[in-house]
């Protein structure tokens, strides 16, 4: 039984998991589906994209981290399977432009830079920070979108996601800050 709650934008809102017909077949919710088959897309495309990052690299603290990345990256596809299971959806790929663009901007990346440099790292730090801010920017707004729905337990998994997605962020900052960009300069 859905229940309702008053927001700080006194819109009433479902506190249920959402499962009142009505918005399983509205437009919000259907747009939410669409979106969570597109970020499927992007997570299993950038899954075949990081290993070759993690070869390019030229640190081993970075390749390391590509390394650690891909394993998140496989848990992110897990996730987004249990919660297409969990809104009693197929989980379904639809083709992520963005994360399409941003993975061959990465190969041009590796492509126009000089193995063995730092100046290499640098750069893929950069794509790799491109592509951890669309995910952020897209998990948050899946998340607030399961929020408002109701499907509160959809929420939860979408934030250990976006939780993430924040702290491999960091993580490539760190890299970057530590070593990688001073002497990237310095090449």
């Amino acid at each position: 039984m859905a229940t309702t709650t008053k927001s700080s934008s006194t819109k009433t809102v479902a506190s249920s998991n959402g499962k009142n017909g009505k918005m399983e077949e509205s437009e919000f919710h259907k747009f939410f589906i669409d979106e969570l088959k597109d970020i499927y897309w992007a997570e299993k495309h950038l899954s075949k994209a990081l290993p070759k990052m993690q070869k390019a690299a030229t640190s081993t603290e970075l390749a390391a981290a590509f390394k650690k990345h891909t394993e998140e990256t496989m848990t992110h596809i897990a996730t987004l399977e249990q919660v297409f299971e969990k809104l009693g959806e197929k989980a379904q790929a639809k083709k992520c432009d963005a994360m399409a663009g941003l993975v061959e901007e990465a190969n041009s990346i590796i492509e126009d830079t000089e193995k063995g440099t730092l100046v290499r790292d640098a750069a893929l730090i950069l794509a790799a920070q491109k592509v951890e801010h669309y995910e952020i920017a897209t998990y948050g707004t899946l998340r607030t979108f399961a929020v408002n729905m109701g499907h509160t337990d959809v929420a939860e998994l979408l934030q250990q996601t976006l939780d993430n997605e924040k702290e491999t962020d960091v993580a490539l900052t760190e890299i970057a800050e530590e070593f990688i960009n001073e002497q990237a300069a310095a090449e």
